[in-house]
């Protein structure tokens, strides 16, 4: 054991280390700004001339300061450098927080606006990890090398690294920078593999496949790839920045979205552009969730970064994110709008600009049973007739339209019968001149269930930090006409009405977790409890563990409202389905917070 003296020295000889890398990290990145304009070589490799002017006034008096300029205006390290909005805007934020820059928040967000335009990423390089931004909860495998993969995304997502595009002299900065703020990641193994530099005995042997060992430092390996396969000089961005210019996306919008736990959503934004400033828009959005009929309006704001890159927020109480990736059209927006302490409720939308045309958007089921008569349904559009007669509306062969009990432009509502031959599977629904492929389908019965998300995670608080939630739905599963399940044939029932509840799932003896770990609703929505300590439970432990999140569905159920929210009776016998559940620990510290449309 240590003592007490050589620990203060330890401590000592660390913050030496760390220091001396960060200065090293500062004089590259002034020898980077004089190497990129001397004529000649450096050793045996040839300077190219690259690097990206900054003719933002606000950029250089702001930033040159530390980031010296050179004939060509261009500024070390920046000029070197491509990035999304958020990753620029963890620059910025970091430059304010651990450099002191002295930024009052419209310049920093002009600086924002500025870097994000002109040394952006292009719409291919960015429609990969579209998901990053949007905070969608998903398991990414960067495949294209597992070293690189291992080494990056221990600490953050690989989707970060993949946001960047730099120099080689700015990717071996970018480690340097790293390596003195984190010095233990030189020696700290990392998902199983290593730490920035060796931490394991240099192979000796050939591999499997008879290779011989590749023995380079991790960190080499990573650096060879990244500058490989991310440099600041692409193909994709020179286009792009050529063709680039402000969107015109002032109009009126089709919304078609799909909320967990709720379905369907549909509704309109209408879009109006700022005079003042170009980018900037206003919304102002109404959409229904088919099922129930809940009405949501809101208005909110957002920038288009890079022309294509939509950042808005919207609401008063409750603030939602959207994060769009506007196509090249300006008539398609897709993307994900979010809202909760953890981003962790949100709508998966896609945009269509609207004309004088009409448009189906869909309808209030998703699943029509055999054999069923007066069924109340919803057509949602744009712009549809407002007298429609009977035989204007259309569900194919089985499926009649028995009356039409209200109609407005945005809104049929019917009723229908299903003949009890009436053949299982995807059907159109077609308005006067217009149809929507398979907006839903025939069945006869309810085979099985299915429960999403299969792994789900919540996280305690409460009282020191936020809760997150954890939305489950249950979606029926008809096994179509070869009557197998799991086949390609399968019809996707849409979200049924079922009956929730919590299961143990057993990880040690005597597990009590299902006790403690929080509360399911009938909507399917876990709440978690409180932060611990709990000194009910076996060793004052917090609230967490794993449970099963089981969906039962009984013979003949489909719930009450099933013929307003989702497929009515149709299960044979009892159909069960459930899911995984951790509920873990609160995220103590937060690296980033986006300012969302700012």
């Amino acid at each position: 054991m240590p003592t007490r003296g050589l620990r203060l020295a330890l401590d000592v000889a660390v913050r030496l280390l760390a220091m001396f890398a960060v200065l090293s990290c500062g004089a590259r990145a002034a020898a980077q700004t004089s190497a990129a304009t001397a004529p000649g070589s450096v050793g045996n490799a040839e300077v190219r001339d690259e690097g990206i002017p900054i003719r933002s006034e606000l950029v250089r008096a702001k930033c040159g300061s530390c980031h010296r300029s050179d004939q060509q205006q261009r500024l070390s390290r920046i000029s070197y450098r491509r990035a999304t909005p958020e990753n620029w805007e963890r620059t910025i934020k970091r430059m304010a927080t651990l450099n002191k820059v002295d930024l009052d928040p419209a310049d920093a967000r002009a600086i924002l606006k500025y870097l994000a335009d002109h040394q952006g990423l292009a719409p291919d390089e960015e429609r990969p990890i579209a998901f990053e931004a949007e905070r969608r909860m998903l398991e990414y495998t960067y495949m294209a090398d597992k070293d690189t993969a291992d080494t990056c995304s221990s600490c953050h997502s690989m989707a970060r690294v993949l946001a960047e595009r730099r120099t080689k002299e700015e990717w071996e900065l970018l480690v340097a920078m790293h390596r003195g703020y984190y010095p233990l990641v030189d020696n700290q193994p990392m998902n199983g593999g290593q730490g920035f530099r060796r931490t394991r005995p240099a192979q000796t042997e050939p591999g499997p496949d008879g290779r011989p060992p590749d023995n380079r430092h991790p960190m080499d390996k990573a650096l060879e790839h990244l500058t490989k396969t991310l440099p600041l000089t692409t193909s994709e961005w020179a286009t792009w920045s050529a063709a680039m210019q402000s969107p015109k996306l002032a109009g009126r919008w089709a919304i078609v979205g799909s909320a967990a736990g709720k379905g369907a959503v549909y509704g309109t934004v209408v879009i109006a552009a700022d005079p003042g400033a170009p980018d900037n828009f206003t919304t102002d959005t109404r959409y229904t969730v088919a099922r129930t009929g809940e009405t949501v309006t809101r208005t909110g704001k957002a920038i288009v970064y890079t022309g294509y890159q939509w950042r808005g927020r919207g609401g008063d109480a409750q603030p939602w994110r959207e994060v769009l990736f506007v196509e090249r059209d300006w008539r398609n927006m897709w993307g994900r709008w979010y809202t909760g302490s953890y981003d962790e409720t949100g709508i998966d939308v896609k945009l269509v600009r609207l004309g004088s045309e009409p448009m189906i958007f869909g309808a209030s089921v998703t699943a029509l049973k055999s054999s069923s008569t007066a069924m109340p349904v919803k057509i949602f559009g744009a712009n549809l007739p407002a007298t429609p007669r009977v035989e204007d509306v259309g569900f194919g062969q089985g499926v009649s339209v028995a009356r039409i009990v209200s109609a407005r432009p945005d809104e049929i509502a019917l009723e229908v019968n299903v003949a009890p031959d009436a053949l299982i599977g995807p059907r159109d629904v077609s308005v006067g001149g217009t149809a929507m492929p398979s907006a839903l389908v025939v069945y006869d019965r309810i085979d099985g269930l299915k429960v999403n998300p299969a792994a789900g995670m919540a996280r305690v608080g409460g009282n020191v930090f936020p809760k997150q939630l954890q939305q489950f739905e249950a979606v029926g599963i008809n096994n179509g006409l070869d009557g197998k399940s799991g086949t390609a044939d399968d019809l996707n029932l849409g979200i049924v009405s079922v009956k929730w509840s919590l299961e143990e799932y057993p990880a040690t003896f005597g597990d009590d977790d299902v006790q403690f770990v929080g509360t399911l609703d009938q909507n399917g929505l876990f709440t978690p409890s409180g932060d611990g300590p709990n000194p009910k439970r076996t060793g004052n432990r917090n609230n967490v563990g794993d449970v099963w999140v089981v969906a039962e569905l009984a013979p003949g159920g489909g719930g009450a409202a099933a013929a307003a929210s989702g497929p009515p009776a149709g299960a044979a016998t009892t159909v069960r389905a459930r899911a995984h559940l951790l509920v873990t620990v609160p995220v103590y510290m937060a690296w980033f917070e986006t300012e969302g449309g700012r």
